[in-house]
């Protein structure tokens, strides 16, 4: 099978393709002939050696990705061969450097679920690692319904989940999207669409809607220290890559995703209803992960890209 290593860190020409011997069927594994994952800036971070902190003692070559979008091989652990799956695998936490830029990828059932035949598999390599961080990150904050929220980086794939789960969950919603992109993180459905700015001037743009402060604050764009300002005195703040200091009683969490099957169900339910949507710029085959890669890095993409295989 074609599989993608990071033979070293560094650019994307560091990317190489490689044959690998397809997993061979084991006991507490379900193979999956994969379809779809998206390129998420994890996957850039990890290749640059950003992320070699989180798994120390890990030996190079490694192979990236952890969305999983594709076709079950064998009858296991309760899945039929030919069933089509979505699923998680944990990078940081699996720390083996396995990952799902790869033709045939052997997961642990507890990361998969079946997939709704409404939804097709490009887009559903677009939810597992999105959709399940939008989705815990809410959980953390804890805003009950009525409340409000400001979700920063709506305009992404983390963010874009984030809004629209919390919208279904009866949140008033402030999202700030990127130059341009108002009028599509309008379409899913936040009540006030707030431009990427300099952090004072959002947090005065936020006080300016919600004088005493939002209940949460979802920082998808990891801007940190300068936006704890906008929440409440008291209020909750979910950091998807760090957290800040903060003060007047507002509590600070970073989101650490994880893998949950009935999650991730869920989710799926929800983009098979129509409920969550998603945005997809580029499809390219898996062999030009490095293009992907370097368009990825560029920033400013008004979707995902999906490598297909």
């Amino acid at each position: 099978m074609q599989v993608i290593e990071v033979q070293r860190y560094g650019g994307p020409e560091d990317l190489v393709r490689v044959e690998r011997a397809e997993p061979e069927s084991s006991p507490g594994r379900v193979r999956v002939r994969m379809a779809a994952r998206a390129v998420n800036p994890v996957d850039i971070w990890t290749r640059t050696g950003g992320a070699a902190s989180f798994t120390p003692g890990l030996a190079l070559p490694i192979v990236l990705g952890w969305d999983i979008a594709g076709v079950v091989m064998d009858d296991a652990a309760g899945f039929t061969a030919g069933e089509r799956v979505v699923g998680m695998l944990p990078w940081f936490q699996l720390a083996t450097g396995e990952g799902t830029y790869a033709e045939v990828v052997a997961a642990d059932p507890s990361w998969l679920v079946a997939l709704p035949d409404a939804v097709p598999l490009v887009e559903a390599g677009t939810l597992p690692l999105n959709g399940l961080t939008a989705h815990q990150a809410l959980q953390l904050l804890d805003v009950q319904s009525g409340g409000t929220v400001l979700v920063t980086g709506a305009s992404g794939g983390v963010g874009g989940f984030a809004v629209q789960l919390a919208v279904s969950a009866g949140l008033r919603v402030l999202a700030v999207a990127s130059h341009g992109d108002e009028k599509h993180v309008e379409s899913l459905g936040a009540q006030q669409v707030l431009q990427r700015v300099d952090p004072a001037t959002l947090v005065s743009a936020v006080r300016a809607l919600v004088p005493t402060g939002v209940d949460g604050v979802l920082d998808a764009a990891a801007i940190g220290q300068p936006l704890v300002g906008a929440s409440r005195d008291g209020g909750t703040f979910v950091g998807v890559t760090s957290t800040p200091d903060v003060e007047r009683g507002i509590r600070s969490q970073q989101v650490q995703v994880a893998p949950d099957a009935g999650q991730l169900a869920e989710l799926a339910r929800q983009f098979a209803a129509g409920v969550l949507t998603t945005r997809i710029v580029d499809v390219l085959p898996l062999t030009d992960a490095a293009d992907a890669h370097r368009h990825v890095a560029k920033g400013a993409l008004r979707g995902k890209i999906v490598l297909t295989s």
